[in-house]
Parts: C-alpha cells; structure tokens; sequence
C-alpha cells in the first residue's frame, strides 16, 4: 500500500473556508484579551490602529490571492511560494508557517484553559492547567482525525455564538451610553503619536494573523479558484470590522472606571458587570472557551496540511504524507500538531510560567513567523506572475506596497525595545530561520534532482483556463 493518498476533495464550501479563517483569526481572542493591550498602545484611538492594521494586511491578500485565484493545493503559502521564489523560499515560507501554527495553536490552548478555569471555578471545580491541555488537544485531534468537514462547521458554530455574545454585551453598553455613543475623544486625532499609532498597528496586525488559513485547503474545497480568494478577502472584511466595532466599544466602556482598560485583565467580564448584566459573564466566559478551542483546531488542521505538503516534497519523513484510507485526512501530520502543541505547552507549564503568560508570549512568537511568511509572499507574487507572462505594473505595485507596510510590524516588535523576556523573542525566530535556511540548503545540495522533480510538480498545476501555470 502506497504512503500517500490523497485528502477528500471538493468537501469544503465558501462557508466553511471562510470559518477556518476566522476561527484562526479568532475575534473572541482579540476582545477578551487584547484589546487591552492595544489600548495601552493607542489609547483613545485603538479603533484608528485596527484600521489601518486592516488595510495594511488588504494589501497582503491581494498578492496572496494573485495565486489563489489562479492555482491550488494543500500547501498553503508554502506552495505559493515555491512557485514564485523556488523550493528553496517555499521551504522557508513552510518553516514559517509551522512555527506559526504551533504557537498561535498553543495560544488558542491557553485561551481555553484561562477561560474553561473561570468557568469551572464557578462551579466550585478546580482542575489542573496540564488536564486542561489535555481535553482540549484531544478534542481537537479526534475533530480533525475524523472530517475536515465536521470540524469546520464546528468552528463555524462556536465562533459565530462567542461573537454574537460579545456583540450584544456591545449593544448593553451602546444602549447605556444613549446619545452619548459619540465619543469625541476617540476621534481627537491631535491625540495620536507616531509611536502610539506604529505600536497599535503591530498589535492589530497580530490580531488579525491566520486570515490566509484557507490556502492550506485547496485540494479540499469546492471550486476553489473562486472560493479561497474570497474567503480571503470576506475574512479580513468582517474580522477588521468587528476589531473596529469592539474596540471603540470597549473604550467607550471603560470611560470613568476606577482603573484604565490597559490593566483590565478580563473587559468583557467587567464590562458586564460595570453595565448591570453580570450574569453574562459565565456566557461570555463559555464563548471564549469555545472560540480558542476553534482556534486551537483551525491550526493543529492548516498545520497539518502544510505538514502533508512539505512531506511530499522530501522536507520532512514521508510518513507526514499519509492520509486516512476512510477519513482522508492526513491523520499523522494531525498527530504530530497535537504532540508538539501539548508537549510545548505541558513543559512551559510545568516550569513555572503562568497561563496568561504562555497565551502571550506564544501568540507574540506566532506572529514572527507570519510576517515572515507575509513578506515571501510579496516577493514571490510578481516573480510568479512573469514566470506566467502575466506581469503588470499593479502587480508590482501591490507587492512594493505589501513589503513596505510589512515593515511597520517589523520594526515595531524590536523598536522600541520590548521588556523581556518579549525582547529576546526576535533573536530565537531568527535562530530557527537559520537552522531552517541550513535545511533547505543541504537538502538543495544533497539531492538535486528532487528539486527538480519539485519544479515539473509545480508547473503541472493548472490555471482556470487549463494552461499551465509556468510557462
């Protein structure tokens, strides 16, 4: 029996694509943990910052879907990549994205565990953070391992109730405020610092990382030329609106509260109780809970697709490129995202480091390697699009202009210095580029003629019209 098979394909819809993004995007996790951080950066003009995170990250989607729209695969921005630059890029675009999709997934873990904590305390149960890891992990795998299909719709489900909670808390305090909604300080732009608005956009780009997750589903979905691109797009659109919405609200709220929303370590909580609905606590706390175990999934599965996609092309052992004979799903690739999300998150644990503390520093570490496949991503676009004969000054445009507002997050996560350990944080992505650029290097040296073999792969994939994507 042959290794490979092949994953279950045109099983995915629109919906279900565009909910693997949000769920990896996780608006939950923005309003009930980082909005406040933003506030501490941006102040009365957090919502600006989202904005123009938002549009920043636009740019972005136009040139990861100069490919979308015209090629598909299982390999995500790994795949894109290795059209435009090479294996050799594409490699380090996938050794970025592994990274990416660990530590965002343990964050989402963490995420469960704070807010599955709150609502167990509330019944008078206390269980063990480690446990916590454990079910949720677990739960995750047997999700994926079955149907790719089950799962999504699931994300679907547990992200649309924990934003619909948080929304109507919105309309609580919106209601309350009256005519009074206006708030004429978060429009004070004589407020906004370089500083502020350069550190806020850093933070609203890390919220919205993940929105290109559905890229990693091409040999799964339904006409997917069509589908990815817009769930792309339609991903951003709603989750940039809803930080917009959120944030502003959030501000607004906290107006005239003993302390300022930059120490608050749970707003939706205590907006809740500051706007007489306490009893929308526990709910709130159930849709967070929710809502990270969804982001804890849509990882452990994009991850292991790109996973499967790498393996096929020699970058790690072959037996990463199983699929399920029954489920078609690359069930040992799904297997190795749990191992190495528990087993990362269980020794972090057990060494002292506090939940809360582990949430934000993996999701700090995640970004790193986002931004990282982001940029190949800008550079490999038009390369891709004149190795089709398809290059235009726009599409120059769009990558010059993606490149250059990629270097906003860039220099912001090291300057200003960040306070440790967050400062050392760049040192050790830029360790792990390196064993991975060795990687790819004597993989290069040592077996040539794979590369080659890569290449025919590559430009055997068909555009919409049938040609070939390389010409």
């Amino acid at each position: 029996m042959s290794l490979e098979h092949k994953l279950k394909p045109a099983c995915l819809n629109f919906a279900e694509l565009l909910a693997q993004n949000i769920a990896l995007i996780s608006p939950t996790m923005t309003a009930a943990l980082i909005v406040p951080l933003m506030f501490g950066n941006s102040g009365n003009l957090s919502w600006l910052s989202y904005l123009v995170g938002t549009i920043m990250l636009m740019f972005v989607a136009f040139n990861l879907n100069q490919f979308a729209k015209r090629s598909t695969g299982a390999g995500s921005m790994y795949t894109y990549t290795s059209m435009g630059l090479g294996p050799t890029f594409g490699s380090m675009s996938g050794w970025c994205l592994m990274w990416s999709y660990l530590f965002i997934g343990i964050a989402g873990t963490t995420g469960f565990t704070i807010f599955a904590g709150k609502v167990l305390t509330a019944m008078g149960i206390h269980l063990p953070d480690p446990l916590l890891f454990f079910i949720c992990l677990g739960s995750c795998f047997i999700l994926a391992y079955k149907d790719i299909v089950i799962s999504t719709i699931l994300m679907l489900i547990l992200e649309a109730i924990s934003c619909t909670l948080i929304i109507a808390l919105c309309c609580v305090v919106l209601g309350h405020h009256g005519s009074g909604m206006f708030d004429p300080a978060q429009y004070d732009v004589k407020s906004l610092t370089w500083s502020g608005l350069g550190l806020g956009v850093v933070v609203a780009v890390f919220s919205l990382v993940g929105f290109e997750s559905s890229t990693a589903f091409g040999e799964e979905a339904k006409n997917p030329l069509t589908t990815i691109p817009r769930s792309i797009i339609w991903s951003l659109v709603l989750t940039g609106a809803f930080f917009i919405f959120v944030s502003y609200v959030e501000v607004l709220g906290a107006h005239g509260a003993a302390k300022t929303l930059d120490t608050w370590d749970a707003p939706l909580n205590i907006l809740s109780a500051m706007y007489g609905v306490p009893w929308l606590s526990i709910p709130l706390s159930l849709g967070a809970m929710v809502s990270f175990f969804a982001l804890a999934l849509s990882c452990m599965n994009a991850g292991a697709r790109v996973m499967f996609a790498m393996s096929r092309h020699g970058a790690f052992h072959e037996c990463f490129r199983r699929s399920h004979q029954a489920n078609e799903t690359p069930h040992v690739a799904l297997g190795m995202m749990a191992i190495m999300m528990f087993g990362v998150v269980t020794i972090f644990s057990l060494s002292g480091f506090a939940t809360l503390d582990e949430f934000n520093d993996a999701g700090t570490m995640g970004a790193f390697g986002f931004c990282g496949a982001y940029a190949l991503i800008c550079l490999a676009a038009p390369a891709y699009l004149k190795k089709i004969g398809e290059l235009k000054a726009g599409g120059i445009a769009l990558s010059l202009s993606g490149l250059a507002l990629l270097c906003i997050p860039a220099v912001g996560s090291v300057y200003p210095v960040p306070p440790a350990p967050v400062n050392y944080f760049p040192y050790v992505f830029g360790v792990y580029l390196l064993i991975g650029l060795f990687r790819a290097v004597a993989y290069k040296i040592r077996d040539p003629k794979s590369l080659a073999r890569i290449r025919e792969e590559l430009a055997e994939m068909r555009m919409p019209q049938g040609g070939l994507a390389f010409k």
